[in-house]
């Protein structure tokens, strides 16, 4: 615990300008929202207001005590807590995670290293990267269900860019590297373990985390649309239609913290696999 708070205070000693940009820039944001709901809440003079969105707008500090009492209260759409609703959440996207890594990884490398695997892989990538996982939404919940349907979506929305980005890091491997290994009497199995997976891993780490952040826009969609009873994609559309609008907000922010602590660990694995490989 004490190697933890230490780490914590050394980073935001290092980092503590970029920390306080990031504060100003959260408090300019809650200000501006803030002044909005006021001029939309606001009553003129006759009568009436400037827009008739001011319920659709709360203010901020609503949103916070909405925020805590998802959290201590149970939802009156199906009863859940919105622990129960993350838990749901989260157990969809590290299943789709994990299917999505353990499909993209090995393809990304043999395209990136074997023409004749790139040349197999490739028309059906560019054939179908380019149609938004939300649009299979319907049909993946008709052919998988609600249970594996929802994963589905999430293992499209996360392949794609760890395929992409695995493939190319492992296409641009500079050749010198490869021939000075192999010069020094390294096996094909000691090139790829030394010489071309170190030199992928920044290029799958990023895909790791553009495909998370796709990820929890996929499983909140597929959540929504699919009225699957739970997770907090389903908590922000039964929120929605029962006129509860600063719960509907509070669930967008729990999304975005969860996005940012996936996203934050990703870096986290990435910084102590770097160390651990030597690299940094």
């Amino acid at each position: 615990m004490d190697g933890f708070v230490g780490w914590i205070e050394r980073l935001l000693l290092q980092n503590w300008r970029r920390v306080a940009l990031g504060i100003v820039s959260v408090l300019l944001f809650i200000a501006i929202w803030w002044t909005y709901s006021a001029y939309l809440h606001a009553e003129w003079p006759f009568g009436g207001t400037p827009s008739g969105a001011a319920e659709y707008v709360p203010y901020p500090d609503d949103v916070l005590s909405a925020f805590v009492d998802s959290f201590v209260k149970p939802d009156p759409a199906n009863g859940l807590y919105m622990t129960d609703n993350i838990a749901s959440s989260l157990e969809r996207i590290l299943f789709g995670f994990v299917i999505a890594f353990a499909v993209a990884v090995p393809a990304g490398l043999l395209m990136g290293r074997l023409w004749k695997a790139d040349a197999v892989g490739k028309p059906i990538v560019e054939l179908f990267r380019p149609i938004p996982p939300l649009a299979w939404i319907p049909i993946f919940l008709i052919v998988f269900g609600i249970t594996w349907g929802p994963i589905a979506i999430v293992f499209l929305g996360i392949f794609f860019p760890i395929l992409i980005n695995t493939t190319f890091g492992a296409s641009n491997v500079d050749p010198v590297l490869v021939d000075a290994a192999k010069t020094l009497g390294a096996r094909r199995s000691d090139v790829f373990l030394k010489v071309i997976l170190p030199y992928t891993i920044p290029y799958l780490m990023t895909g790791i985390k553009v495909g998370f952040g796709i990820g929890w826009m996929c499983i909140v969609a597929a959540e929504m649309l699919g009225s699957v009873g739970g997770g907090v994609g389903y908590y922000i559309f039964s929120s929605s239609g029962l006129g509860r609008y600063e719960f509907m907000y509070a669930g967008m922010l729990v999304i975005g913290l969860l996005s940012a602590l996936t996203t934050g660990l990703a870096g986290l694995v990435e910084r102590r696999f770097y160390r651990w490989m030597g690299m940094k």
